[in-house]
């Protein structure tokens, strides 16, 4: 099991944290998704088989600009 941290933009409403929850534990691999909105974190807990790029596309899909994934 891996964690994956993806710094994103300022985000400016809760139902962004709920948006981006529920993409990201429908996703194969996926175990847990968490938004921090104060501090416009995700941390995502998946399958060491699952490229960061893959997590950092699905949320820029969402319409978030990513800023640093670690």
């Amino acid at each position: 099991m891996e964690k994956t941290v993806l710094q994103l933009e300022t985000l400016t409403c809760p139902s962004c944290v709920r948006r981006i929850e529920g993409t990201l534990s429908k996703t194969a691999g996926v175990s847990n998704a968490t938004v921090k909105f104060n501090a416009s974190k995700v941390e995502v807990e998946h399958e060491s088989g699952i490229d960061k790029g893959h997590i950092t596309d699905i949320v820029t899909k969402l319409g978030y600009k990513v800023l640093s994934t670690k």
